[in-house]
């Protein structure tokens, strides 16, 4: 049996099953997944609430294609702030521009790398322009945009 580690807590095999099957199609119902894997729906249930209250699981989304809702523009985005102490400030006033959809505190070049989606390249502009360029904190950026995603995946549990 495969037992990993996870804040003194321990998940195995059947807990990787429901997850797996899960990340897949998070609409499918536990007693499918039950009768799939031969338990009882009971137990999926109590797997579930095991692993939300372990903190492995934070939620489940609605996916949506943001071409397809209007946003053909996706762009990352190197953050340099003046200074590191500016980050928890930079990332409360990042949280607040609806485009930033990630933030990440990076080592490297970068002292934070952002995902942001837009309508346009007007939009684009105007995001990087009026909102995220008027962060205190954030002395200047690098902008990549997104010809395609070609690979969007969660991590596969083994």
């Amino acid at each position: 049996m495969l037992k990993k580690e996870t804040q003194n807590f321990e998940i195995d095999n059947l807990d990787i099953q429901i997850l797996t099957q899960l990340m897949q199609d998070a609409t499918k119902p536990y007693t499918e997944i039950a009768k799939e894997l031969i338990v009882s729906g009971g137990t999926v249930h109590v797997r579930m609430k095991k692993l939300a209250d372990m903190g492995i699981i934070r939620g489940s989304h609605l996916i949506i294609d943001p071409r397809k809702a209007g946003y053909d523009i996706t762009a990352f985005l190197g953050i340099y702030l003046e200074k590191g102490s500016l980050y928890k400030d930079a990332v409360e006033q990042l949280s607040k521009i609806k485009e930033v959809v990630e933030l990440h505190y990076t080592t490297g070049a970068y002292s934070m790398f952002a995902k942001i989606t837009c309508r346009d390249t007007d939009h684009l502009r105007h995001v990087l322009n009026e909102e995220i360029q008027a962060v205190k904190g954030i002395q200047r950026t690098e902008t990549l945009i997104s010809l395609e995603e070609s690979i969007k995946r969660q991590i596969e549990l083994m």
